[in-house]
């Protein structure tokens, strides 16, 4: 009999996050490359970027963000510390994202501590 893991519900739910987030994150990414003229950066900010530069950060970033996500789905044990890893990085790089759009930024960097937090709380409990 061949044993399938199960993913608890945390995990679920940060795979979930993982995924949206990457999409978005990706999202993000083509439009700093196509069209970086979309994006008003904010004068006099304490850091600035190149927004093509930024936006292939993004692209990559949220690709693998994404792939890490659909790793968690299939109960792939290292995906929850890549997971983790990889939304503190997500995290890291929408806060550098806030002087292109600060309110777009945020709701990303919510989204991935709130990974970091689901990764971090689930599997309690011991599933055999």
């Amino acid at each position: 009999m061949a044993s399938r893991k199960r993913v608890s519900g945390w995990t679920v739910f940060a795979a979930v996050l993982m995924f949206f987030g990457g999409a978005m994150t990706i999202a993000e990414g083509i439009a700093a490359i196509a069209h970086n003229h979309v994006f008003v950066s904010t004068r006099n900010y304490l850091f600035s970027f190149n927004l093509t530069g930024w936006g292939w950060i993004h692209l990559i970033l949220g690709i693998v963000v994404l792939l890490a996500g659909i790793a968690l789905f299939r109960g792939a044990v290292w995906a929850r510390v890549v997971g983790v890893i990889l939304a503190a990085l997500a995290a890291l790089s929408n806060f550098l994202w806030i002087p292109q759009a600060p309110f777009w930024a945020m709701v990303l960097m919510a989204i991935d501590i709130t990974i970091i937090w689901a990764l971090c709380t689930g599997d309690r409990r011991r599933v055999t």
